[in-house]
């Protein structure tokens, strides 16, 4: 399967997104979906009311410790074949399935890490026996994309790498983000991978520090200011928000 990426390079949450009047292309960014198919569905069709004009820039980890981890990948790709413009990232947990198809001992690892609910929602034992379309697709997903103003990657960069966008494995697993400003041309970095609380998510977004952590922790349900799926609309800045719907919950 050859993914239709184009990379472009320039070396309070709200109920619903009603389109503009003009009818403007809008540029939303969605961190971790974990497996949490309805979510995502509802966050898309009844918060922001894509449209195939929008551009849907998705951060990585579609899959694991949700239930529904074929369906979100199945979902994904039905709206690319339908003609909408997303820009789908690698996560780690994109990464450790890849990698347990590979290898039995990072298999044991990324069932660790919440795989067993993916092999669940294909109906299957081994990483090995998932249909072959969404491993090319998680084959595919690129790490990063750098646009005129905004920075986008699943975890984040090794400011002292000698070459940061070459350092995949800080790209997909960091919890260090203080890149200086001159090292992000002036880009604001969006990113997810760590779970924070929404009211640090907010103050992150209307900061001037050049860096976003978008993820809500979707998956876990229970907790005060988690278990939110957002969407940031990049030129406004507005921020999107839809509950998590999984039925059962899942906590972490």
């Amino acid at each position: 399967m050859i993914w239709p990426f184009t990379r472009q390079s320039a070396a309070p949450p709200a109920v619903a997104s009603p389109p503009p009047p003009d009818g403007a292309p809008r540029r939303f960014v969605v961190p971790d979906i974990h497996g949490c198919d309805r979510t995502f569905k509802a966050l898309v069709e009844e918060v922001i009311c894509l449209r195939k004009v929008d551009d849907l820039y998705l951060l990585g980890d579609y899959i694991d410790r949700g239930p529904r981890s074929r369906e979100v990948l199945e979902y994904i790709l039905r709206l690319n074949a339908e003609g909408y413009r997303l820009f789908p990232l690698r996560g780690n947990h994109e990464e450790m399935f890849l990698n347990a198809c590979d290898d039995r001992d990072q298999a044991v690892t990324w069932i660790l890490n919440g795989g067993y609910t993916a092999l669940d929602s294909f109906g299957v034992d081994d990483a090995r026996q998932v249909p072959l379309p969404f491993r090319e697709f998680c084959e595919g997903l690129p790490c990063f994309y750098l646009l005129d103003d905004y920075l986008l990657v699943h975890a984040g960069f090794n400011p002292k790498a000698e070459e940061p966008f070459a350092d995949t494995q800080s790209m997909l697993w960091t919890r260090t983000r203080s890149m200086e400003s001159k090292q992000l041309g002036g880009r604001t970095m969006v990113c997810g991978h760590t779970p924070h609380g929404i009211r640090e998510i907010e103050k992150m977004i209307r900061s001037d520090h050049g860096l976003i952590v978008l993820d809500n922790g979707c998956f876990m349900t229970g907790r005060k200011g988690m278990g939110a799926l957002l969407a940031l609309e990049l030129d406004s800045r507005t921020l999107y928000s839809q509950q998590n719907v999984e039925n059962p919950p899942q906590n972490p």
